[in-house]
């Protein structure tokens, strides 16, 4: 086995669908010095970073579905070696040619690059989601991903992101570097049915997207609500109060955080007082490691100390940001906000925002829908809060209109509602809103 990955936190606990060890006892993996990692599954995932951690390899890790054919040529295009991990019985399946090794930590195949090159030892490559494009590559490191410093309370965290995501990256950290913080790592396939698993494994602190918790509690409040939570974390999407409130009320012992992290920025903004946005008091701040905040026409613009290698010092995010009663809210992405009414602009966050503030909404999307005319119309999907029983009256189209129509301008009330009976999350546990 190869030294310790952790030094004095190699004792934590890992939890997997197929795994419940520490640091220590998990496997390496046989990685070439520069590899991407197309990970199956969470234990694919943390061998990796497990091998890595001796900072020797340049690393990137994501989840198989990802890593497309063409964004396998461009990876090994850039010097990295793909890593598939043999599934029991059959291989990868990865459609080109590969070296197959067999190591203590089970089979690999290897696809070699096409481009030469020599390592970078302890680069850690990240995928942006690619919400907005093609999946870019942001260089960090294993010390520049860990962004909890000091001494921590001993916890066990729920991690349910996807494998690499920055996220992903903030929890396993803290997991690698801290003694006393344990991880019970959450498959897609689980997320019918994590509550019982956290229970289970002693589950006190949990991260997620606003859409997974927004789900979770849809699903089966009362199994959440059993968990003894001391920290609860939301980041990744656009908070609203609702979804704080409702989480602040059902854990009133526990710290409810709201992170603003990104893979190109870091982590540039954590806040723990239960309120939707941050204090209009840090714009232009200067405080030595922390991120200056400002807004410019509308956009939320960041310089962080923990953006990955060669992101801009100055980063214009694609939020849109305003000023609320002294606060700052995120409602959304500048480039889709807006739609356009026969010349009336309709904000799509304003329309969700009055949407979800209904009783019955558990979640709503907006968005324009070409139309005569006018151009564009307002369109949402929504999920009602389900009911107690058969005699309640189901949430209507009117219903919603009339809501609506008290609260917004004629041409940003929805002419269209579709009603969906889940809600949609993808494997980033985001929804698109």
């Amino acid at each position: 086995m190869s030294p310790s990955p952790a030094g004095h936190a190699a004792g934590n606990r890992v939890v997997t669908q197929d795994f419940d060890g520490t640091w220590e006892q998990l496997q390496s993996l046989p990685l070439p010095p520069s590899s991407a990692l197309a990970a199956r599954h969470h234990l694919d995932a943390v061998r990796a970073v497990r091998t890595a951690a001796d900072g020797a390899h340049e690393l990137l890790v994501a989840g198989r579905s990802r890593l497309t054919a063409d964004l396998r040529d461009e990876l090994r295009a850039e010097g990295l070696a793909v890593v598939d991990v043999v599934d029991v019985g059959g291989s990868a399946d990865t459609g080109d040619a590969a070296d197959v090794g067999d190591t203590t930590g089970g089979p690999v195949e290897v696809t070699s690059p096409t481009t030469d090159r020599e390592p970078v030892p302890g680069r850690v490559w990240l995928l942006t989601s690619g919400s907005t494009g093609r999946p870019k590559r942001v260089a960090h490191t294993l010390d520049s991903l860990t962004t909890v410093g000091g001494e921590q309370p001993p916890r066990t965290w729920l991690c349910p992101y996807a494998h690499g995501a920055y996220a992903w990256w903030q929890v396993v950290t803290l997991g690698l570097r801290h003694p006393g913080q344990d991880i019970l790592f959450v498959e897609p396939d689980e997320l019918d049915t994590w509550p019982a698993r956290a229970l289970e494994v002693g589950v006190t602190a949990a991260s997620g997207t606003p859409t997974f918790w927004r789900q979770a509690l849809y699903r089966d409040p009362d199994a959440v609500a059993a968990l003894p939570l001391e920290q609860v974390t939301l980041g990744g999407e656009p908070v609203d109060q609702a979804i704080l409130t409702r989480l602040t009320e059902l854990f009133p012992a526990a710290r409810v955080s709201w992170i603003y992290a990104s893979s190109e920025a870091g982590a540039s903004i954590a806040v723990h007082d239960g309120l939707a946005g941050f204090p209009a008091a840090w714009l232009g701040r200067q405080q030595e490691g922390r991120a200056r905040l400002d807004v410019v026409d509308g956009e939320l613009v960041i310089a962080s100390p923990r953006r990955g290698a060669g992101v801009d010092d100055v980063l214009r995010t694609g939020d849109r940001a305003e000023v609320v009663d002294g606060r700052v809210l995120l409602p959304g992405r500048v480039a889709s906000d807006e739609i356009n009414v026969g010349g009336a602009k309709a904000s799509a966050a304003q329309v969700r925002a009055v949407l979800l503030d209904h009783p019955r909404v558990a979640w709503a999307a907006v968005r324009g829908r070409r139309a005569p005319i006018v151009g564009s119309i307002v369109t949402a999907d929504v999920v009602p809060v389900r009911t107690d029983g058969p005699g309640t009256d189901p949430l209507t189209e009117a219903d919603l209109s009339a809501w609506c129509t008290d609260r917004l301008p004629d041409h940003a009330v929805p002419r269209r509602v579709r009603f969906l009976d889940q809600i949609p999350i993808k494997e980033s546990l985001k929804s698109d809103v």
